[in-house]
């Protein structure tokens, strides 16, 4: 692997959490920024390329100017580096070769270990790492990427999307710039591990509160990468979370990106093929189907499940598609559904029985906890919701779990007849309390 294929990972992720989604994009806000600024410098997608990958180090003065006025920091802090003056030491001396070739070796082999939330400090580790990789070849690196991307995944659900994205902006990257210089067998394997990396991607924006065309960008990259390697699972596995992420008040959109997940040209495995036809009764119930059609359409995510081969260990984002579906997550998604439907004293039931297993992870068990706040209000039970609220608050606030806040702003409306009551009152004034910090 050439060494210039390695990225600037810091300024990628700059760019892109800025919503510069191309390179493109950020050439045409770079020449408004200079426009502003009254410099004469202007760049090319051809001098945006050369800084990601790292083949030109230090941008000359203009630049530097336009650079610091668009991202609010140093260009070190972008991953720049300044350019060396002469010290006098001979350039390539065996020692500082060996030297360095050490530190890069441990940093590359001892990262696996590593704690697995990486902010943009952690990133130049990465960097070094893959400057390092072209000594050990690309199926090492390969073998590096795939288990950051899980470690991240597993963060993600511990510590929330804030905490998670920038690594994950570091290693798709990675991907991308490594697969423009790799042979094509793994050009296939990084383009594959990068479908899994954007479609992660765009679900971290989406619960970080990214606006829909930022969701939506890493969606599309995801199916690119997916088309380009012949992934027809992975493909229609995106079009699944695409209806997951789009809002109930588009529930027929959400309908047909689900039903596509399952009747396009391509074949989805048990696991998630239950999923999406579980997200097809969600999306019926809200565009108000009778509850027999939501029921039936749940049957046949029972049915799908049941033909899934018993995972052989924990799930992780780079394994088996949806290997994660569980019949836990399927009964307390049911309950959703039948939430949607009107039925709340269904949902709420479901809900008691499978929800205080306590096997999800902290994110996920927020938002079940906090739908089920919602089933509550519907089904009479006030003082309970609030409680529910109250305990999916508690695993939301310092993690900052967008869909779980967004979840309980809703419950705390349908509060709003009750007040009054202290268990209410008390939850109404924690969330007021979080949106103002």
């Amino acid at each position: 692997m050439h060494e210039q294929a390695v990225a600037n990972w810091r300024v990628v992720a700059a760019r892109v959490e800025r919503g510069w989604h191309t390179q493109e994009d950020f050439v045409t806000a770079y020449d408004e920024r200079a426009r502003e600024l009254r410099e004469q410098a202007r760049i090319s997608v051809r001098q945006v390329r050369r800084w990601e990958s790292g083949e030109s180090t230090w941008p000359n003065r203009d630049a530097r100017r336009v650079l610091e006025a668009m991202f609010g920091c140093s260009l070190e802090d972008l991953g720049f580096v300044r350019t060396a003056r002469p010290t006098g030491r001979r350039v390539g001396a065996p020692g500082r070769q060996l030297e360095e070739c050490d530190v890069r070796r441990r940093t590359f082999l001892g990262l696996a270990g590593a704690a697995p939330v990486l902010d943009l400090d952690a990133l130049d580790h990465l960097t070094a790492a893959a400057h390092g990789a072209r000594h050990y070849g690309e199926r090492e690196l390969l073998g590096h990427l795939r288990t950051a991307l899980d470690d991240a995944a597993h963060a993600d659900g511990l510590a929330g999307p804030h905490e998670a994205l920038p690594t994950v902006l570091g290693i798709l990257a990675a991907i991308n710039s490594a697969a423009r210089t790799a042979a094509p067998g793994p050009r296939r394997e990084l383009l594959v591990l990068g479908a899994r990396g954007a479609e992660l991607a765009a679900w971290l924006h989406r619960d970080a509160g990214a606006a829909v065309p930022v969701v939506a960008y890493w969606h599309h990259q995801a199916k690119e990468w997916a088309t380009l390697t012949g992934d027809g699972a992975m493909h229609a596995y995106v079009l699944l979370r695409q209806a997951q992420a789009t809002d109930r008040t588009d529930a027929a959109r959400m309908l047909d990106l689900a039903r596509a997940a399952t009747t396009g040209p391509w074949t989805l495995p048990p696991r998630p093929r239950a999923e999406a036809f579980q997200q097809q009764a969600r999306a019926l119930a809200l565009t108000g189907a009778r509850v027999e059609e939501v029921a039936r359409t749940l049957d046949q995510a029972h049915t799908a499940l049941g033909q899934a081969i018993p995972a052989s260990g924990p799930a992780t984002c780079t394994g088996p598609l949806g290997d994660g579906y569980t019949d836990e997550r399927l009964m307390v998604q049911s309950a959703i559904c039948y939430r949607e439907a009107g039925q709340s004293h269904r949902a709420v039931a479901l809900f008691r029985q499978h929800l205080t297993a306590r096997v999800f992870a902290p994110r996920d068990q927020a938002f079940f906890t906090a739908q089920y706040s919602g089933a509550l209000v519907a089904a009479g039970e006030p003082d309970e919701a609030a409680t529910a609220a109250s305990e999916a608050l508690a695993l939301a606030a310092d993690t900052r779990f967008g869909q779980v806040l967004a979840e309980l702003h809703r419950t705390a409306d349908h509060l709003a007849p009750y007040a009054g009551r202290t268990a209410v009152r008390e939850f109404r004034r924690r969330l007021d309390e979080l949106a103002v910090a």
